[in-house]
Formats: C-alpha cells, structure tokens, sequence
C-alpha cells in the first residue's frame, strides 16, 4: 500500500491545484463513517458535501450498480433508455413536474435552468425579457453562466466578463426585489435554504411572495434544490415546507446515492420550449446514473429516512441551540432538518481542523459558519458523540479568551 505521505505529494504533483485540501486520503466508507488509508476512523458529517444522503455505500445502491455494470452502463440518448424513463417518472409524480431533463452535476442542471428560461420568453413573444434575478450569497455552479447567476464576488473574481443578464437582491428581502424586477425579468432563480452561503432559511411567507409574484408578472420561479433537496431538510424537496411550488427545479448531488447525476425538472408548459436539437447532454442520464438514482430514491421514500431526518435533526438543532447560551462567541444558529449551520464570531477553519484530529469530518462555509450534513441515516448516539466533542474544543475556546 502507498503511503499517505507519497499520495499527497503525488496529489499535489499532478492534480490541478483547484482546491485545498486537508492532509486525509479516504478510501473506504460505510454509513455514517469512512476510513483513511492509514486505517483511521471518521464520523463524516459532510457526506461528500449533502451528496450521500443515504450514507456510504448504501446497499441499495451498490447492488443496483452492480446489477446495471452487468447490463448496460451506456448509450446514447438517441435511444430510449429503460432506468432513465423509471426515474424521470418517479421524480414527475413525486413533485410538481412533468417532464425531467437528466445531466451530470447541478451546474448542469442550472444551466439547463437558465437556457430553458431565456428560450421560454423568446418562444412566448416575450424577446426583450432575457434577465434573471439571484440572490446575495447564493451558489449555483462553477460554470461562466452559473458563476455569472452566483450571488458571491469571491466565486466570480478573475472570469471577467461575466455573462451579461443577472441581477443580485438580498436573500429574504422582498421591496429590493420589486425594485429589481423590470420588463426584462425572465426568471428569478433562488434556493429554498442557501447552503453554500451560510445555511440561510427563508423568513416566513418568503417563498409565498416569490411564488406570486412571478404569477402575477408572467415570470418563471427557478428553486435550486441541488443541496437541499431530496430529503435534507425532512420532506423530499425543502419547498415543500412552505407549499408553493416552482416553475422549475434543479436537483443533482444526493439524487443518485454517490454517482455523478443532475436533473432539471419543469412543468410541461415550461419544457415544451426545449425541443429536439435545442440542449442535450452525452452522459445525462445515462443507464448507470440512473438506475442509482432509482435505488437511491426507492431507500429514501420507504426506509423511514425523510421521518428520521425531521427528528434527529430537531435533536441536533436543539444541543447546537443550547451551546448558543453557553458561549458567547456563537451568533446564531440556523437550518431545517439535516442542514444546520453554526455562525461563529470568528473563523472556523481551525474547529474544523481540531474535529478531524477527534476523528470527526466537518465543514466550514463563508469563513464563519459551521456547516453540518451528515447522512440522512445518522443516529441520535452519533449526533452526541460530535456535540460532546464541539463541547469540548469551544470550552477550550472560551477559557483562552478568558485568560
């Protein structure tokens, strides 16, 4: 076996350096927890980043994977493709959609997003409205159209120019908005809770208003659900907890169990503007992506997850809480079901760091919140054991300030 050491450095030598990565080489998990090369044990509350929902190597999802590889792993979509139909079908009756577009990420599934939007108003004689409406602090992808669509400077800086026809408005503010829509609104694009940015919720009524509005205006609502949806917060799609409903959805992430999977999900009178020829994908949704997909959503809907989510998250939510009274330097404390952010007065990475040398994965987002997503199947024991151990380091915290 290679040793850690030699690994990194080869890492280091011949992967682009796009991201930062901790000194970890993981290669094996199950459930809730993954093991380093060095044999090494870790409870992982960042499941890829909301991608494994359903925890590590879920059985479900191996064997369905096994199961296809011996059949058919790909072809082209000028056929029809059996688990493709299977799952396109689920996602339409399981939500408000009708017809289903299958990629390979959610930046694919936003920029099919974007497309079908601008392409809606050219084909309804609507050509002068071409500008799509985001929000502060929002993340949709890290291609030029969705980093252009993208709420954060620090994930636009050096493309310049960017795409021309957005506009950004703070999250959660509603007389901002009305000022920003003009008869060149096509669309405005929003996640249901921003992950990326910091684990923000709607304010109540919030996506109410967003919804009529756009129905009295004649524009498309776009949620991104690529991190939040399927079954983060409790309910399959975090809309659902406010009871309006979008024009268009984007999932990806979490929507195959592990394998790399997007989708864009629209009601027919939207999707009849994507027509044969118009946006198209090699790999999207291709044999084995999709037979994932439908083991991963089956596991989801019929195994009590989405029931455990709501109560174990409730528990988790209520000790990060009680730790808000007990030390001054927590702000606030946010989230829905299994996506909780913690917002500290100072910056995280070094909590995230002290949480891995105890053998626990988190995440640090926007330099100052702790970002927790564990898997769907954690347990109220795991919970505990990370919250005594988040005791322990923000303890130590407090007694050096005092000192």
């Amino acid at each position: 076996m290679t040793d850690t050491k030699t690994l990194i450095a080869d890492s280091q030598r011949y992967i682009a350096n796009t991201y930062s990565r901790y000194p970890l080489v993981l290669v094996r998990g199950q459930g809730c927890k993954v093991w380093s090369n060095d044999g090494r044990e870790y409870l992982d509350f960042v499941a890829g980043l909301a991608v494994c929902n359903l925890g590590h190597c879920h059985p479900k999802v191996v064997q369905a994977i096994h199961d296809q590889s011996r059949k058919l792993i790909h072809v082209s979509n000028f056929y029809h493709i059996e688990p493709q139909i299977e799952l396109a079908k689920l996602l339409c009756e399981g939500s408000f959609g009708d017809r289903v577009f299958f990629c390979n990420s959610g930046a694919e599934a936003n920029e099919a997003a974007i497309k079908l939007a601008k392409k809606y108003a050219k084909d309804n004689g609507r050509g002068e409205r071409f500008e799509i409406i985001t929000m502060e602090r929002s993340f949709h992808g890290r291609t030029m159209a969705t980093i252009s669509a993208t709420g954060q400077d620090k994930f636009r800086k050096g493309f310049d120019p960017l795409l021309p026809g957005f506009k950004y408005v703070p999250f959660n503010d509603m007389e901002t908005l009305l000022r920003a829509v003009t008869p060149h609104t096509c669309a405005i694009m929003v996640e249901p809770i921003q992950g990326e940015g910091g684990v923000h919720c709607p304010s109540d009524g919030y996506l109410q208003d967003l919804r009529e509005l756009c129905h009295e205006r004649g524009i498309l609502l776009i949620f991104d659900e690529v991190q939040v949806g399927m079954g983060r917060t409790g309910r399959l799609f975090a809309h659902e907890h406010d009871g309006v409903y979008p024009d268009i959805m984007t999932l990806a992430k979490s929507l195959a169990g592990g394998v790399p999977i997007g989708a864009m999900v629209a009601t027919e009178e939207v999707a009849k503007s994507f027509s044969p020829g118009t946006h198209a994908s090699t790999f999207g949704g291709n044999p084995l992506a999709t037979a994932a997909g439908l083991a991963a959503i089956s596991a989801l809907l019929e195994d009590g997850i989405l029931e455990s989510c709501t109560r174990v998250g409730n528990q988790f939510f209520s000790r990060l809480m009680d730790f808000k009274g007990k030390y001054p330097f927590i702000k606030e404390v946010r989230g829905r079901g299994l996506i909780i952010g913690m917002e500290l007065e100072f910056d995280g990475s070094q909590i995230v760091i002290r949480c891995m040398e105890e053998g626990f994965l988190i995440n640090c987002t926007m330099g100052n919140v702790l970002r927790f997503l564990p898997p769907l199947i954690v347990t109220p024991e795991e919970v505990d054991k990370l919250v005594g151990v988040l005791d322990g380091i923000f303890g130590e915290i407090g007694e050096g300030a005092g000192s």
